[in-house]
């Protein structure tokens, strides 16, 4: 079964195909509709062979389908049928949720992706379990305030790097992951990676698309009450966690 992956960013749409060997991509936006993003696939990946479909979606999905709007893209993405318009059958996850699992090795692993905002997710024993934290409160925003390609361009690289190392020591604090993976376009522009932290590679965006198709119902779990609890409770823990400002952040403040 050939697999069309579709990584779809603030700055840019991605994508591969099985058996392809380089990535086409093009821009996207705040101006990108899904109706558009469709057309640009459609001719980019013309000359491809492809019998199903993987979409990675910046923001919440559930049972296939996005639950909000983008916040770096055009409105229309909630309600929109992406099987109609491909003509294929369409997995849609949160796109940190595929690169994370491009990226899974075991055990429990937390996600970061630090790109046009911040992408969260964790993998427990094989299970996805996508996350929005980087909307939760942070100093005077929210985490994806700080860490995020605007921030970057605000602050500068000093003070950027300064608030992900805060971020990472925050988050891990709180979900105590066997492992954490940095990912994201800005994951490059750090002098070094935090503690306990190793780099991730935005290739496996493809590879987590192709992997949705091989053993589906293993790797995802529908948002049950026990589900929607442990949520609950991670953010509140969260919440207190970032209440209390780390000492290396004491000290750049």
């Amino acid at each position: 079964m050939n697999v069309l992956a579709i990584d779809i960013g603030g700055t840019h749409v991605k994508i591969l195909a099985t058996g392809q060997k380089e990535r086409r991509e093009f821009e996207s936006g705040f101006k990108l509709t899904p109706q558009l993003m469709v057309a640009g696939v459609k001719k980019l990946a013309k000359d491809w062979k492809y019998d199903v479909v993987s979409i990675g979606y910046p923001g919440p999905v559930l049972r296939n389908r996005p639950l909000a709007e983008p916040h770096n893209l055009a409105k229309g993405w909630v309600g929109f049928k992406f099987e109609t318009a491909f003509k294929h059958p369409v997995k849609v996850v949160n796109d940190a949720a595929m690169q994370a699992l491009g990226s899974y090795k075991g055990g429990k692993m937390l996600f970061l992706g630090l790109g046009t905002g911040l992408g969260t997710t964790m993998i427990v024993d094989g299970t996805i379990e996508p996350m929005e934290l980087g909307h939760l409160p942070y100093k005077k925003g929210t985490y994806e305030d700080y860490v995020g390609e605007r921030s970057l361009e605000k602050r500068g690289k000093k003070k950027w790097r300064r608030h992900v190392a805060d971020v990472v020591e925050l988050l891990t604090a709180a979900l105590e992951p066997d492992d954490v993976v940095l990912g994201g376009g800005n994951v490059k522009k750090l002098k070094e990676l935090p503690k306990g932290c190793h780099e991730g590679d935005n290739a496996n965006a493809f590879l987590g698309g192709f992997r949705l198709w091989q053993k589906a119902g293993n790797q995802s779990r529908a948002t049950g009450t026990k589900t929607r609890k442990a949520k609950k409770r991670r953010n509140r823990r969260l919440k207190v966690v970032a209440a209390r400002k780390s000492p290396a952040m004491a000290k750049a403040s």
